[in-house]
Formats: structure tokens, C-alpha cells, sequence
């Protein structure tokens, strides 16, 4: 597979390290920041081990849901995650992307949280497992999509450790 495909986004917060973990693993965190800027969200499961699942949704202002979920494979607690996330339905079964038929079923994704000086440093890399070529090229396309979505959701987390 092409390196290029891998997403990479990087953010430095005003928090500690221990902070920011507790903040994308915990679901009385998660619920504050964790979705659109004027979406609801809802933590249906989160346990967090190897092999555990968080099973979420998210809930537009006009009402539509969307769910989604993660399956942890490793957690080095406070300073790496690696999951796998997908779309999913309300039972946890994974669905294609209700926006793009050939969005990739599932994306490997590897956090890291580096603190310097008080900061706290997460730098997220995605990359489509098993995919078609068809799929790779949706994930490359929409790069700046997802890094322009991700921007607003970090801002929320920012906002919310700013306050936390």
C-alpha cells in the first residue's frame, strides 16, 4: 500500500498528557467534545482494553444519527491508543459510510500523546485496512475533508480541556 494514503493530523493542547488520555478515553470526556460542533452525542459502550469496543452515535440538529465504533487493540495508557473505527449500526455491526459507498470499512488508526512542558502533543494517523483500490482513493480524496472536520472536533476538545 501507497504511504501516501496514511492521514496524519497533529494538534498540541494546553493540557497534560494524563488529561488529554482521560479526555478521548473516557465517556463523561468524550460526550462534551466528541462529535460535530452542534451534534449531540451518545456513549452506548466504552470499554477500553484490548479488544474492548467503543460503540457510539452522534446526532445531527435536524435529528439524523450516525454510528460509529472503535475496537481497541492496544492501549499503553497515557500515551498510545490504536483501534480500528468503522461506521456501524445501533447494534454495533459494521455498515459502509452513509455519505460514500466506497468510503473504506474500516480505518486503523494509531494515537500518540507526547507532552512537552505541561502541552500535550496527539498526533492521529489513519489508514484503510483491507481496502480496495477503489476505497484507498475515496480515504486519499477526502484528506482535506476529514482534516477539516477534525480541526472543528478538536476545537471542541480544546475548548472543553480549557474548561476541564
Amino acid at each position: 500500500m501507497s504511504k501516501q494514503v496514511e492521514l496524519v493530523i497533529t494538534r498540541t493542547f494546553d493540557a497534560p498528557r494524563e488529561l488529554v488520555f482521560k479526555a478521548v478515553t473516557e465517556p463523561e470526556h468524550l460526550t462534551h467534545w466528541w462529535a460535530p460542533k452542534g451534534y449531540t452525542m451518545n456513549v452506548a459502550k466504552l470499554d477500553l482494553r484490548p479488544g474492548g469496543v467503543f460503540h457510539y452515535s452522534q446526532r445531527s440538529p435536524e435529528g439524523q444519527e450516525m454510528w460509529g465504533k472503535f475496537v481497541y487493540r492496544e492501549i499503553m495508557e497515557p500515551e498510545k491508543l490504536v483501534f480500528t473505527n468503522s461506521f456501524s449500526d445501533e447494534e454495533g455491526n459494521t455498515v459502509r459510510a452513509p455519505f460514500n459507498q466506497t468510503w473504506p470499512l474500516e480505518i486503523l488508526n494509531t494515537w500518540t500523546f507526547a507532552e512537552h512542558e505541561g502541552k500535550t502533543t496527539l498526533t492521529m494517523r489513519g489508514v484503510p485496512l483491507s481496502a480496495t483500490e477503489e476505497e484507498l482513493k475515496t480515504f486519499e480524496a477526502a484528506h482535506d475533508m476529514v482534516q477539516k472536520g477534525f480541526a472543528g472536533t478538536l476545537d471542541q476538545l480544546a475548548d472543553y480541556l480549557a474548561k476541564a
